[in-house]
C-alpha cells in the first residue's frame, strides 16, 4: 500500500443511519463501502441485520457483506484479515474504502490489532457450550463478571461467542482479556483514517429502534427466520441474534407476536446503549448531528471527508 492510504469509517449505535451516509459518502468520493457488521457477514440473514438491499446500492460495491454461511463461525480475527485485504483491494484500485457498521470491536481489530492472546481450545470451548446449552449464556457472562467485569460490561449477557472467548483466555491463561487487550497489537499499518460517528438523542434513537423493528416484522422477518430454521441447526449464529431469537421462539409458539416485537426492541435499545457507551470513548470519532436532514448530514460529512483528504 501506499504510505497513509485515507480510509473512511461512519459508525455509531444502531438505526443512526451509517448505512444510507456510507453508501453517499462512496458515491461522492469514488469509494467502495466495507462492512463492519457481525450478522451482515452472514449470508440469508437480510431483513434482520437491515443489510442495503443490492438493488438500492447504487452500483457501489459492498464488502464483507454474505461471506459466511449462518452455522459458521467467524471472528473478529477474520473480519481484520478480509477487510485489510478488501480495504488494500479497494486503494490498489485507486478508490476509496468507507468503512460502515457499528461493531466497534472488530473496527478496534482493523484499525488497532488484536491482542496475542492465547490460542482457541476447542476442548474447553466444547464444555462451556454444553453449559450454556442447558443454562443460558448468562450464567458465563456472570462467571466472566466476577473475574473480567470491565469486559463483562462491554459484552452483552446473551452473546454467546464473546463470553465464550473472553471466559476461554481468562481459564488458559490467567489472564483477561482486559489485560490482554493493554497489550501492543498487530496495527494496521500504512492507512490514516478518518472516523464520522452518527449522534443522536436518546430519546429520538430509540423511537427509531423502535420503528425498524415493526418494519423489520411486518417486512419479512419471520419468513426469512422460517427459512432458516428449515437451513441451520438450533445452534446456528442466527438464533443467538436479537429479532432472530424471537421471531424463531414465535414460530415454535413459544411466545406471542407482541412479545416478541417488545423483546426485540427492548433488546436492541439495550444493544444500543453498549454500542454508544464503546464510541463514546473513542476520541478520534468526528460526532455529527443525526438530527439533521439527511442532505444536510450527508454535507457535513461530505466537507469533513473533503478536508481530510486534503491534508494528504
Amino acid at each position: 500500500m501506499a504510505d497513509k492510504d485515507p480510509v473512511i469509517a461512519v459508525v455509531g449505535p444502531t438505526a443512526a443511519g451509517k448505512s444510507d451516509l456510507a453508501l453517499e459518502l462512496a458515491l461522492r468520493f469514488g469509494g467502495e463501502v466495507v462492512g463492519c457488521d457481525a450478522l451482515q457477514v452472514y449470508r440469508h440473514m437480510a431483513v434482520g441485520t437491515a443489510k442495503t438491499p443490492p438493488a438500492a446500492r447504487r452500483g457501489i460495491p459492498h464488502h464483507l457483506i454474505d461471506v459466511r454461511e449462518p452455522h459458521e463461525e467467524f471472528t473478529a480475527g477474520d473480519y481484520q484479515r478480509l477487510a485489510r485485504a478488501a480495504i488494500r483491494e479497494i486503494r490498489l484500485r485507486g478508490n476509496l474504502p468507507v468503512v460502515a457498521g457499528g461493531t466497534g470491536f472488530y473496527l478496534k481489530a482493523l484499525f488497532e490489532g488484536l491482542f496475542d492472546g492465547p490460542e482457541r481450545s476447542d476442548p474447553l470451548r466444547r464444555r462451556m457450550k454444553r453449559v450454556i446449552g442447558r443454562k443460558g449464556p448468562e450464567v458465563l457472562h456472570r462467571a466472566l463478571a466476577r473475574v473480567d467485569p470491565e469486559s463483562a460490561s462491554r459484552i452483552g449477557a446473551k452473546d454467546a461467542g464473546r463470553i465464550i472467548r473472553a471466559y476461554e483466555v481468562y481459564l488458559l491463561s490467567g489472564r483477561t482479556m482486559t489485560w490482554w487487550q493493554s497489550r501492543p497489537r498487530d496495527a494496521f499499518s500504512g492507512v490514516r483514517r478518518l472516523k464520522i460517528g452518527i449522534d443522536l438523542p436518546r430519546e429520538l434513537l430509540y423511537a427509531r429502534i423502535d420503528r425498524r423493528v415493526e418494519r423489520m416484522f411486518a417486512g419479512g422477518l419471520l419468513e426469512e427466520v422460517r427459512a432458516l430454521l428449515d437451513r441451520c441447526p438450533p445452534s446456528c449464529q442466527a438464533f443467538r441474534a436479537i429479532g432472530y431469537r424471537q421471531a424463531a421462539e414465535y414460530l415454535q409458539g413459544r411466545i406471542g407476536l407482541d412479545r416478541a416485537i417488545e423483546s426485540t426492541q427492548q433488546e436492541s435499545r439495550r444493544y444500543a446503549k453498549r454500542q454508544l457507551s464503546w464510541f463514546r470513548v473513542d476520541g478520534e470519532i468526528l460526532w455529527l448531528d443525526g438530527r439533521a436532514e439527511a442532505a444536510e448530514l450527508a454535507h457535513q460529512a461530505a466537507a469533513a471527508v473533503s478536508r481530510f483528504l486534503r491534508e494528504e
